[in-house]
């Protein structure tokens, strides 16, 4: 789907705002103001920097400052889907090429998209998030709401949003986005264990295994959603039957044997709709078959980074990356 001038001036009046809020963390980390949560979520990030450089991703200068935002995230994102349709419809930007999401620095301004996407038919996915990436084009800060995340997370944010700085492929927004998700993981735990720190590292591989059951059941679901479009047409019947798969895969999700989430409270609020589905696949679609090449590698972060900077230039990233 097309963009407006409008929407471009919104986000440049957001990038810019974003900018001029930055201070360096240096001098947020000597500031006798500054709460002692905030200092130590920033030490943090700074030592994710020099792990990251060890891994080979760029860093430049991007997390050397620090924006204070308000509120939980950065920027709302929308995705759609047509009906009948697990897959995002998509928006096209000049350089980034397609994405299956649309930004926004105003969460109203993001919530009136949603319902004008929805009038034209279309179903809707709003989502938060803390980190916002110009994927290395500029320093961005760090934000007040992702130093509201817990550590562990914290230090998976930011190698994800390093690894875009990396490698970012024009119009293979799964790839990218899949790729960034299973290296922020993986690389969340090494941090921890090469920082000695091994509770914390044995805490965030039980984190990553319970978020990988949930997107596997949640990929099974949209397996079966897609088979159910593909096989009846629009209407009261297909709706229903797309409700009794949903209450299946919510009574899978409630009897997942999770050890850091209550499976009962999450199978009561996850979002199942369509387009949430549709961001569930850009996200881990492929986080499985990464594992399996992670294990080929023995484990190597550094080859798997040095592997995906070697595919750049290929037509199918994908492939040429899980290739023997």
């Amino acid at each position: 789907m097309g963009l407006s001038g409008c929407y471009y001036s919104h986000v440049a009046m957001g990038q810019n705002r974003l900018l001029r809020a930055r201070k360096p963390i240096e001098a947020v980390l000597v500031d006798p103001e500054t709460p002692r949560e905030i200092r130590e979520q920033l030490l943090l990030v700074l030592q994710v920097r020099e792990f990251a450089i060890e891994l080979g991703l760029d860093v430049g200068k991007q997390y050397t400052s620090f924006a204070e935002w308000p509120g939980d995230r950065v920027v709302t994102t929308v995705v759609a889907t047509r009906p009948g349709s697990v897959t995002p419809a998509g928006f096209r930007f000049p350089l980034l090429g397609q994405l299956p999401y649309k930004g926004f620095f105003d969460r109203e301004r993001a919530s009136r998209e949603a319902e004008a996407l929805r009038a034209d038919g279309l179903n809707v996915c709003e989502s938060g998030v803390s980190a916002y990436s110009t994927l290395g084009w500029m320093d961005d800060p760090v934000t007040e709401p992702m130093l509201r995340q817990p550590p562990g997370l914290l230090v998976e944010v930011i190698l994800h949003e390093l690894v875009h700085a990396t490698v970012y492929l024009k119009d293979h927004a799964d790839f990218n986005e899949s790729v960034a998700s299973f290296i922020g993981e993986e690389g969340s735990v090494r941090f921890f264990e090469s920082s000695l720190q091994p509770e914390r590292a044995h805490r965030r591989r039980l984190e990553i295994e319970d978020d990988r059951r949930i997107n596997a059941e949640l990929l099974r679901f949209r397996e079966e959603v897609s088979a159910l479009y593909a096989s009846r047409g629009e209407g009261s019947d297909r709706d229903e039957i797309r409700q009794h798969l949903e209450e299946r895969a919510r009574t899978r999700i409630r009897n997942l044997p999770l050890g850091t989430r209550d499976p009962g409270e999450l199978a009561d609020v996850l979002r199942m709709n369509d387009a949430c589905l549709a961001l569930t696949g850009t996200y881990a679609s492929e986080l499985e078959r990464y594992a399996e090449l992670f294990a080929r590698l023995d484990g190597d972060l550094v080859a798997l980074i040095a592997r995906l900077r070697s595919v750049e230039d290929a037509e199918d990233p994908l492939q040429a990356l899980l290739a023997d």
